[in-house]
């Protein structure tokens, strides 16, 4: 007898889990579910390894109505995905954004300062001598502005999130399966079924492209519709400083090197201009490099404590970076009546996978978004050429 499942979701990391986990908590979604997932211990994945932030400092409304529902939904974690009495903790902390910038960058601060403000976040513009008074550890002699969250944004535990969409989706029936989606069955403008690497064949209703920066743009392919989606390297490096900085929040200098705190340390990064059409998802070499010439002088300049730090572990991941215009492709993919597709987060996938898996469920469910409508992130942009320009991309 031949397999069939109502939704086929492949990938299985935090926006696949999600919408798994969403789909299956929805009133009027009654269907089967199946997640496949091609490495179920998720060492690789984008889950695991980013920096697992939250902020609402965007340019673009959409994203950040996106980061508003995703705070208050990791405030709310412990009772929103507890599966008995196991309530997750993803261990939120909500120590705030600071973007830096010269004379150069007030106007564009205090444009998206407005837009972010009427929406109801919590952000606030601190002039050079307002930045010296409330971090006083700061070099702030080249700073004619700083842009800093007050509340509701900070950083998270992302592999616990992951998990914790997993585990919920599974108490609710989602089947998750080791494999990799290949291929696409479609007749008639309808996604049919879809084989796996291993040559099995799943019949289903509804297909979900959440592959992530491994096989997102690949599966996109197969259901008939390429997006400019790559896997881009990013090294993320630890270090530790004996001195103590007090209310330090994740820091984005206007050299483009960010930085927070971590444990009892520093985690630290930064992101190349690297918009050419390559892959670099087998690629996972620490660029110690790119510490040693860019990362480490930008730090001991904008922080003189950090002259002398002690640099630790590192790891490198990889980025879905959407290179039309570094926002999310998420709904309905263009020619397909049952097809969905959820790539190219660019970096922002942790933060906005809550509100992305509920979108996706009602778009599935319900045949529209009938909370927070994300129509700003269709894909039918990459056909009609026209990017959504978010000024706010680290």
């Amino acid at each position: 007898m031949a397999e069939n499942h109502d939704v086929v979701i492949a990938g299985g990391a935090v926006i696949g889990s999600s919408t798994a986990w969403h789909l299956a908590a929805h009133p009027g979604f009654p269907g089967r579910v199946l997640v496949v997932e091609p490495d179920m211990t998720y060492q690789r994945s984008a889950s695991a390894l980013s920096a697992g932030s939250i902020r609402q400092q965007f340019s673009q409304p959409v994203n950040i109505a996106i980061s508003l529902y995703g705070i208050g939904f990791l405030r709310a974690i412990g009772e929103i995905l507890a599966v008995e009495s196991d309530r997750p903790n993803v261990g939120l902390h909500e120590g705030g954004y600071l973007y830096l910038g010269e004379e150069a960058h007030r106007e564009g601060f205090a444009a998206n300062n407005a837009i972010q403000c009427e929406m109801g976040a919590d952000i606030a513009l601190l002039d050079a001598a307002e930045l010296k008074r409330t971090f006083p550890w700061l070099e702030t002699s080249d700073l004619a502005i700083g842009s800093y969250g007050v509340s509701g944004e900070g950083w998270f535990d992302g592999y616990g999130l992951m998990q914790a969409f997993r585990t919920k989706a599974r108490s609710l029936g989602v089947e998750y399966r080791k494999g990799r989606v290949t291929g696409v069955e479609i007749a008639s403008g309808r996604v049919t079924g879809v084989t796996l690497e291993d040559g099995s064949r799943i019949g289903c209703a509804a297909l979900v492209n959440a592959a992530g920066a491994s096989g997102a743009r690949a599966l996109s392919a197969a259901m008939g519709f390429p997006v400019p989606v790559y896997a881009k390297k990013r090294s993320v490096f630890s270090f530790s400083c004996k001195e103590a900085l007090p209310r330090h929040p994740l820091i984005i200098d206007k050299s483009g090197v960010w930085w927070r705190p971590e444990g009892e340390g520093y985690i630290t990064g930064y992101s190349p201009d690297d918009l050419d059409e390559t892959d670099h998802g087998t690629d996972f070499a620490v660029d110690w490099a790119l510490f040693e010439e860019v990362i480490w002088p930008a730090l001991a300049t904008r922080i003189p404590a950090f002259e002398a730090i002690r640099p630790g572990r590192a790891w490198a991941g990889h980025y879905d970076m959407n290179l039309l215009d570094h926002n999310a492709l998420v709904g309905r993919v263009p020619g397909l009546v049952n097809g969905f597709i959820a790539c190219g987060f660019s970096g922002h996938g942790l933060q906005q996978a809550p509100a992305m898996g509920r979108g996706l469920a009602e778009l599935i469910a319900e045949g529209r978004y009938t909370s927070l409508d994300l129509a700003d992130l269709s894909p039918e942009r990459v056909l009609a050429n026209t990017p959504l320009l978010e000024r706010n991309v680290i």
